[in-house]
């Protein structure tokens, strides 16, 4: 993974000792809040509903063992002893003290952390796939390129004050895991004629109050011009994205108003003039980012190990974690583990600082001290032996984290909602903790399958709803909090956007409600379908009819 440099130490020192500056004219009241307002949100520090909020920049979703121990010791120190794993692969903790964030920022800056540009009108953290390196389907590691967006972007002049907040995601994979088709920019890389990679490049996707799918506005481009065609998209948004209006300042929206061929049209003018000029990468410059993601040097292993194939079949519970949370390497006898934060009842994403201490614990005993976070609230062990399976799992199965679940009816996205954010409708992470106790029989989750399920608490769509299979949206009816059901989202290649079931249903009848849809899915599915496949089919009418039958 990529470690600081000379610059990237100094650059984080001076931002901790400017906001340190910055708190201490606030407390003594020499500033009023609105003008603090945009310095605290420059290093992630939110005002909600009961405290102040951190948001810590994980980039790409990838730490190391003594960062998840920081992340611990930041949650006992100056939070309430957990934190909560987000949609773009970063961690919030609810409960800061304004005194304390400097202190808290400082802390962070010596394990090679911050909260900077996870907030603001800027390009935030870019998020990739959670396998990255690991994969076996991948044709390059996806966060090299990651890394090479995030030195580029990182307090770039030009795009520090952009119309609206602005997110990159990057696959490296045809199959995409990163939901590349619903941020501003998404890259996807695949080959050219001649097998040499590069990336498809899709502009103007996203969710929110107007979700959009991204529009491919070029097939293939080169990868040694990535920044120069990146700079080209944002000077353009720059130039004409509104200003005028919050709720129409989105890239998506100046895509859908000029088209996606003029957009095109307007990106390659711009381009011509940057390209084969000083934004190029030098294939020397690739190489050395390139060595940072270098893999592991893993120690042969068996492909199939006795004690692993033995638990197999005399435990139900490890061979279940294996069917659902365990998935194959590209390196022969290691596997990719992933670690379920959806306990039943449990609240999605979040971890325990003592949850946080074991997973390093794991991540140095068996995946050479490397953790994942992913987009859907849960985290990677990705190099562990398939003879140390047994040993992770009871690992795992002791901190809460060896759920079998992964993809399935409780494994649940669900944003802070009303419970924390000032913004939110209508709480989420209560109605998510209900559905996951409902469906608790894990072989009935089994049996159901595959099904996402993705909760908003208001329309900023944070938990991801418009591209679940059921969406969920928190809405207010006069002070009283409904939920608006949709069905039919997908965040993967064939990406589609949810479908309005009907009316709202109260918050008592959420759970019925998404019981009702379950059963309806079990009568009418053929030949072992999934949910996504078998509402594809028969679309909408069947879950109507019975869902406000019984509502």
């Amino acid at each position: 993974m990529y470690r600081y440099d000379e610059y990237d130490h100094a650059f984080v020192a001076e931002r901790v000792a400017q906001f340190r500056d910055q708190v201490k004219r606030r407390l003594a009241g020499e500033i009023t809040e609105d003008e603090f307002k945009p310095l605290r949100l420059q290093n992630g520090l939110y005002l909600q509903l009961h405290a102040y909020m951190l948001r810590i920049a994980i980039p790409y979703g990838t730490l190391s063992s003594k960062q998840m121990r920081t992340l611990a010791h930041i949650a006992r120190r100056y939070d309430r002893g957990y934190g909560h794993f987000t949609t773009r692969q970063n961690l919030q903790f609810n409960w800061i003290k304004l005194e304390d964030a400097p202190d808290a920022l400082a802390d962070l800056a010596k394990a090679e952390m911050h909260a900077i540009q996870t907030s603001g009108n800027c390009i935030r953290n870019t998020t990739a796939d959670h396998w990255a390196g690991v994969a076996i389907d991948e044709i390059e590691d996806p966060r090299i390129w990651c890394e090479i967006i995030r030195q580029w972007s990182t307090v770039h002049p030009e795009f520090s004050f952009l119309p609206r907040k602005f997110k990159i995601a990057v696959t490296g994979s045809p199959n995409d895991r990163a939901a590349v088709r619903v941020h501003d920019i998404g890259l996807r890389m695949l080959r050219d004629e001649n097998g040499e990679p590069g990336f498809e490049v899709i502009v103007g996707g996203g969710l929110g109050r107007t979700p959009m799918i991204g529009k491919t506005i070029r097939p293939f481009l080169p990868k040694q011009h990535l920044l120069s065609y990146l700079e080209a998209i944002l000077r353009v948004y720059n130039r004409y994205g509104r200003r005028d209006n919050i709720y129409k300042a989105r890239i998506k929206i100046l895509v859908h108003e000029i088209g996606a061929e003029e957009m095109r049209r307007q990106v390659e003018e711009e381009w011509e003039g940057l390209r084969d000029g000083a934004l190029d990468l030098p294939a020397d410059v690739v190489a050395g980012i390139g060595r940072h993601f270098a893999p592991p040097r893993y120690q042969p292993q068996p492909t199939i190990a006795t004690e692993t194939e033995r638990l197999r079949f005399e435990n139900r519970d490890f061979a279940l974690w294996l069917r659902s949370n365990v998935v194959a390497h590209r390196q022969p006898g290691h596997a990719i583990v992933n670690l379920s934060l959806k306990p039943e009842g449990g609240p999605p994403g979040d971890a325990s600082a003592a949850q946080m201490d074991a997973v390093a614990d794991l991540a140095d005993a068996y995946s050479c001290g490397e953790i994942r976070v992913t987009h859907e609230q849960n985290l990677v062990l990705p190099h562990v032996a398939v003879a140390d399976l047994p040993a992770v799992w009871r690992g795992l199965t002791l901190i809460g984290f060896a759920t079998p679940n992964l993809g399935l009816v409780s494994d649940i996205i669900a944003c802070p909602g009303l419970d924390y954010c000032a913004l939110a409708n209508a709480r989420a992470i209560p109605v998510a903790q209900r559905i996951s106790q409902h469906f608790a029989d894990l072989a009935r989750q089994h049996d159901i399958g595959e099904l996402k399920i993705k909760i908003s608490g208001c329309i900023n769509a944070c938990g991801h709803h418009h591209v679940g299979h059921i969406g969920i949206l928190g809405v207010d009816k006069n002070g009283t909090e409904f939920y608006q059901i949709t069905l039919g989202g997908h965040a993967g290649d064939d990406v589609s956007l949810g479908s309005i079931l009907g009316p709202a249903v109260p918050a008592d009848q959420v759970v019925e409600a998404i019981d009702s849809l379950v059963r309806t899915y079990l009568a009418v599915r053929q030949d072992g379908e999934r949910f996504l496949d078998t509402y594809r089919r028969v679309g909408n009418t069947p879950f109507k009819e019975r869902l406000y039958a019984t509502a």
